[in-house]
């Protein structure tokens, strides 16, 4: 009997603070079921970044895997668009510790 075939969900990062961990948004479109209007809903999910590369703002794939945390239970599966502005603000982050300097 095998174990099916892991959930996977594409989303943006939100949140890099904590340490091998990022937060993501995954933003479902559906209609509702009377009026037919389409609804924006987003849910967040905790994912495990093991080399912790991911920044604000890219396009991530995660997938299902087994607890790592309390929390955690996605994996970072890859990455599949950087963000266009994390290099922008490491470059302005370095001027600011180099004018403190």
């Amino acid at each position: 009997m095998g174990r099916g075939i892991a959930k996977t969900r594409f989303g943006t990062v939100v949140s890099n603070k904590m340490d091998k961990t990022v937060v993501v948004d995954v933003v479902n479109m559906s209609n509702h079921p009377r009026y037919e209007k389409p609804i924006k809903r987003s849910s967040k999910f905790k994912a495990h970044d093991e080399r912790g590369i991911c920044e604000v703002g890219d396009k991530v794939l995660i997938i299902e895997s087994s607890p790592i945390s309390k929390t955690k239970r996605w994996r970072v599966s890859k990455i599949v668009e950087k963000s266009k502005f994390a290099s922008l603000n490491s470059d302005i982050e370095q001027e600011a510790e180099e004018g403190l300097n």
